[in-house]
Formats: C-alpha cells, sequence, structure tokens
C-alpha cells in the first residue's frame, strides 16, 4: 500500500527557473549599474574602458560631500534616538504590565512599515507645518526617528520573546536590583538584537528619499534627494558612483545586520 506523500512547495517544478528569472529581473539593472559606474566614457550607455574618474569627481564636489554629511548626522542621530526609543518600548510591550492592547500597541508602532511612504512624509509635512517648524535638519531628525522605530524594535522584541523571562527571574531570586538586572543580564541578552535594529534604522533614515524630499528645506539636502535633482538633468556618471556608494554602504549595515541577528539566535540556543 502506497502512502501518500506530504507537498513540498520546494519541489514545484519549475520553481527554480523562476525564481532565477525574478532575481535577474531584480538585480541585473543594480550590476549594470555598478559596472558602468566605473565606465571611462561620459556617455552612461557607452563602454570605453574602467575608470575610476566619477568616484574621484563625486569626492571632489562640495555640494556632494555635504548632503552626504547632513544624510550622516540625520542617520546617526534618528538610529540613536529611535534605538533608544525602540528599546524601551520593546521593554514595556514584553516586561511591562500591559495585558490588553498589546498588539494593539505592536500595531501602531509598525504602521510606517503598512502604511505606504508617501503619505507618512505629506502627513509629517502638514504636521511639522500646522506646529510652525521649518528647521530642515532638526525636522528631518524627528520625521526619520519616528519612521525608524519599527526598524528598531522588531528585532529586540523579537529577542525578548525568545529568551523568555527565566533568567531576569532567577536574577531576582538573586536579590538583584531591577537596574543590576537589566545591567548585567537583559542588556547583555538584548545587545545582539540592538546592534542589527540600530543598523537597519541607519540604512533605512540613510537611503530615505520621500519622507526627505517633503521634510527638508534650505541647508538640509540629503544625498538621496540631490542625486535626485542631479536625474532630472539626465543620468551622469556622477549618478552611477553615487548610487554604487550608496548600494555598498547599504549591502555592507544589512549584512552586517543579519550576522548580528543571527548571532542573537545561536546564542539563544
Amino acid at each position: 500500500m502506497r502512502t501518500a506523500r506530504s507537498f513540498d512547495w520546494r519541489h514545484t517544478p519549475g520553481l527554480s527557473a523562476f525564481t532565477a528569472i525574478v532575481m535577474l529581473f531584480f538585480y541585473a539593472p543594480l550590476l549594470i549599474l555598478v559596472v558602468y559606474s566605473f565606465n571611462a566614457n561620459q556617455l552612461v550607455t557607452v563602454w570605453s574602458g574602467f575608470s575610476v574618474h566619477w568616484f574621484v569627481d563625486v569626492s571632489a564636489n562640495a555640494d556632494i560631500r555635504r548632503a552626504a554629511v547632513n544624510s550622516i548626522v540625520i542617520a546617526i542621530a534618528a538610529t540613536i534616538a529611535s534605538t533608544l526609543i525602540a528599546t524601551a518600548g520593546a521593554l514595556a510591550l514584553e516586561r511591562g504590565k500591559l495585558r490588553h492592547g498589546r498588539a494593539t500597541v505592536t500595531a501602531m508602532i509598525a504602521l510606517p512599515l503598512i502604511v505606504p511612504e508617501i503619505i507618512v512624509a505629506i502627513m509629517t509635512l502638514i504636521f511639522f507645518s500646522m506646529l510652525g517648524m521649518h528647521n530642515g535638519l532638526v525636522n528631518l531628525i524627528i520625521a526619520h526617528t519616528v519612521f525608524c522605530i519599527p526598524f528598531a524594535l522588531l528585532p529586540v522584541q523579537a529577542r525578548l520573546r525568545d529568551m523568555g523571562a527565566t533568567l531576569e527571574e532567577a536574577a531576582r531570586d538573586l536579590y538583584a536590583s531591577e537596574w543590576q538586572l537589566f545591567r548585567r543580564v537583559t542588556l547583555p541578552l538584548l545587545m545582539p538584537a540592538i546592534s542589527a535594529g540600530a543598523l537597519m534604522a541607519f540604512v533605512v533614515s540613510l537611503d530615505d528619499f520621500l519622507i526627505s524630499l517633503m521634510v527638508s528645506g534650505a541647508g538640509s539636502t540629503t544625498l538621496p534627494v540631490y542625486v535626485y535633482g542631479m536625474m532630472r538633468l539626465g543620468v551622469t556618471p556622477e549618478v552611477n558612483a553615487i548610487s554604487t556608494i550608496l548600494l555598498v554602504v547599504s549591502l555592507v549595515f544589512v549584512t552586517a545586520s543579519l550576522l548580528l541577528g543571527r548571532r542573537s539566535q545561536t546564542a539563544e540556543q
């Protein structure tokens, strides 16, 4: 008598080929952009040899450097603020006394991940206009902080759920104060997740375009907004070079975030 085999979607005929086509569709343009950022020709679609000339031009451009500094300052400030708020929020949700409405609060915090970013950007602009706040750099830091909170909170919240409360209860049984418990038990266990969330928040802030476009003012232009202004006159080799730099930085931070997340899971096992 033959036994029925359970369905395994991984063995669906043609799935591997379809997956390869989809991945090629998404990542081939990025690969082409990176390759042509090293093109010696002024025309971005005509290859005439390898050169790092455009990267040198980008580094020598004062306006690009100023926009890059703005992006880095905003990303660092937003990362620090959002990580602190997210860590406190995750502890309140998972270790606090809130018994009813926890799912609702979590869903509200995660709204920036669900709502289209253009809506978040418009509402943020309206909010600042109603308050009469027109300080571009400060407005951007506040807006990026709010937008980055879910990215920093979710890894910490997941880590708190996975590790349980056994070690914390053992520390209380040994007469540890709440501060000692947090400093010597909870925080060390949370550090990989906090670091992973902070790296994700930094990348999200650094690469953000829509919120920065809506909220930024004179003197607070970020690098993605500056690149958009350059592209309105046509794609140039400098645009390819800047995009390549942003892509590499984002890949480095995302990879580091994933590795820290895996380290957190390995430590728990």
